[in-house]
């Protein structure tokens, strides 16, 4: 008599397996677009059922504006952290130009050039690309306005040189989709050479930090960078092996 073994199941808690859901619809928008977000390809890329992702996301529309919030967010996150103790804001502002360069602000740039063009046709994404951009600026002015009240900064209105550093850094990002192995210094450093003019500082003041110096800030996937993923994945098998899933979402995962 033969016996079928079966492949056992494991529940999520819902808040764990909704954040898997927008993790994995993310890698899919940064890696291939926003269009490529389906409720089928994301439940073949989690081997669960697309029942499972609709239980969350009812709708494509909801899961992509989602996944595009998720990724900006995270993004911004690395980009303009809270200040560690001691550490200026000039040392925060070159930290976070020596990270606008590179394949990971490539990807994200090309995430920010994909979701503004499908943001015209889809209202819930152009509500959540609105919703980033006013973070941005949020996050950003708030440290021009820091620089300023400790006199490190010079400048009449921190906010509209806010929107000018964006601007020029939107406008560098434009190209992501095409070859700059070629371009000039001066081009690649303008955003840098800009907001130096415009707050007052001299020339090389917002240069690229060197890691490891005193106040410079590591580098995203650094030593301590993977103590959190090692704590995030120790996270994630205490919460495969809770069976809390309720109600509609256990007969999903059925």
């Amino acid at each position: 008599m033969s016996s079928r073994v079966q492949r056992k199941r494991i529940r999520k808690d819902p808040a764990a397996r909704r954040a898997e859901i927008v993790d994995a619809a993310a890698a899919v928008a940064l890696a291939e677009g926003l269009e490529c977000i389906t409720l089928r390809r994301i439940g073949e890329d989690l081997d669960v059922r697309p029942g499972l992702i609709s239980h969350y996301f009812p709708s494509a529309e909801e899961l992509v504006a989602e996944a595009f919030g998720t990724a900006a967010r995270n993004e911004l996150d690395g980009l303009l952290p809270a200040a560690a103790p001691g550490q200026r804001p000039t040392e925060r502002l070159a930290r976070f130009f020596a990270h606008t360069t590179g394949d990971a602000y490539d990807a994200i740039s090309r995430l920010w050039i994909n979701a503004r063009h499908l943001s015209r046709y889809r209202p819930l994404l152009r509500d959540r690309v609105a919703e980033q951009e006013g973070a941005w600026r949020g996050r950003l002015a708030e440290l021009l306005h820091e620089g300023v009240a400790g006199g490190e900064f010079r400048t009449a209105d921190p906010d509209v040189t806010t929107i000018q550093i964006l601007v020029v850094l939107d406008g560098l990002g434009a190209h992501a989709n095409t070859d700059i192995s070629n371009r000039p210094t001066a081009v690649t450093r303008m955003a840098i050479t800009m907001a130096e003019r415009e707050l007052g500082l001299p020339a090389g003041a917002l240069a690229p930090p060197v890691d490891g110096a005193p106040g410079a800030p590591g580098v995203r996937g650094a030593p301590e960078d993977a103590a959190d993923a090692a704590d995030a994945a120790d996270t994630a098998d205490t919460a495969d092996t809770a069976d809390t899933d309720g109600g509609a979402a256990a007969a999903a995962e059925a």
